[in-house]
């Protein structure tokens, strides 16, 4: 959030601290430091994020809301600030209460997706998501929901149809979508139409996302940008709860806060947009039938990162390395069954030249990539440049 949108609130809020000090109306019912209803973000004149849900006038429901949320701790124990979060859909959802709240954690610099369902008198956030675009929450127009009934996803004022998986039209109403049936590990696309604005003169035709499937566990946000739809080739016969595993690209270099992991944090390798594809060419090992190796890349908070996938010629479940970030010489440990493997990829030139422990065994070798033996111990290769040698080590995991 930007300093002049934080400090446009004052006026408001003062306001209904005298509006409530007189006991006008409802207003007076409602405390001054509870939470905003909707979300003063504009687009020209549209209000993006206006109040949602059946409960989003209830002063009881906000109230509660907002003790919950002023409750919640992050995994890195920072607490949302309350004057720069707003709850964007309160109402029921299946038959109960649940509210839906951008949570601005300055601490963190981050944003996060709270939602909350009602445990008697009380609110209790039930899943937290941190946002993972630098940008903030709210200048998103589609998040995704997780029900009893299935995954469904929260629209801004700005959307005007929104096609699920399959490309079918999901029914809207009061900004919430129908339930969609999303696969636990499998990606399926999602695409917003957006009408024309002071800010899309133009709307735009085709917002493209990425659901990661339902079985991304908190406080991993599931929905990657997918603008050009290269993603979704990309992540075509992964499984995802695979990708996101500590060892799959997804999920395997930590966030660190301060000089230690965070286990419990969004990793630093977890994907944001422009997921990629392509190909290094077919490789036969031990006289096999060719399989095809590939290198994915995808963009993160902290930068570009890569991995490669290993698809069996007989169409065996794909294996994957874990993620490494883009550098001149990539390399990876591919644990193919029976057969652990690094890959070593870099952008040819006529004079970049590799170079490998003596005695290590090339099992393929070809300008810009090399595959040899996962090693017993550290060892270290190296690719001279013109300007440069560059150097990278692995050791047997």
């Amino acid at each position: 959030m930007t300093p002049g949108r934080r400090y446009g609130r004052a006026l408001p809020v003062l306001l209904s601290a005298l509006l409530a000090a007189t006991a006008c109306g409802p207003v007076a019912e409602r405390k001054p430091q509870d939470l905003r209803v909707g979300y003063d973000s504009l687009d020209g004149t549209l209000a993006v994020w206006p109040p949602r849900g059946d409960l989003s006038g209830d002063d009881t429901a906000t109230s509660a809301v907002t003790a919950a949320v002023r409750d919640w701790r992050s995994p890195a124990d920072d607490r949302a600030h309350l004057p720069s979060s707003g709850i964007l859909f309160s109402g029921r959802v299946d038959g109960a209460p649940m509210a839906l709240v951008a949570a601005d954690v300055p601490g963190e610099s981050a944003s996060w997706l709270l939602q909350l369902t009602r445990e008697g008198d009380r609110y209790a956030v039930t899943r937290a998501t941190e946002y993972t675009d630098p940008g903030y929450l709210v200048y998103s127009d589609v998040l995704p929901v997780q029900t009893a009934g299935g995954r469904r996803y929260l629209v801004s004022a700005r959307v005007q149809t929104l096609l699920g998986p399959q490309d079918r039209t999901l029914a809207i109403a009061d900004g919430l979508s129908a339930p969609v049936d999303v696969p636990s590990c499998t990606a399926v696309g999602v695409t917003a139409t957006l009408r024309t604005t002071e800010s899309l003169p133009r709307g735009r035709a085709a917002d493209r996302l990425l659901d990661l499937g339902t079985g991304t566990v908190d406080p991993r946000y599931p929905l990657v940008r997918d603008e050009s739809g290269t993603g979704r080739r990309a992540l075509t016969g992964l499984d995802t709860c695979v990708l996101a595993g500590d060892r799959g690209p997804f999920g395997s270099i930590p966030r660190r806060i301060g000089d230690r992991d965070a286990p419990r944090s969004v990793p630093t390798s977890w994907p944001m947009a422009k997921l990629t594809v392509r190909s290094l060419g077919e490789v036969a090992l031990g006289g096999g039938e060719p399989a095809e190796l590939q290198q994915l890349s995808w963009d993160t908070d902290a930068g570009a990162m890569t991995a490669v996938i290993y698809r069996p010629a007989d169409g065996s479940a794909p294996v994957v390395s874990p993620a490494d970030r883009a550098t001149p010489l990539q390399a990876y440990q591919l644990p193919v069954p029976g057969q652990p493997l690094v890959v070593l990829s870099w952008r040819a030139t006529r004079d970049s030249s590799l170079s490998v422990p003596p005695g290590t065994p090339l099992l393929v070798e070809r300008p810009g990539l090399a595959v040899v033996p996962t090693p017993s111990r550290s060892q270290t290769y190296s690719l001279a440049n013109t300007d440069k040698t560059h150097y990278r080590s692995i050791s047997p995991r």
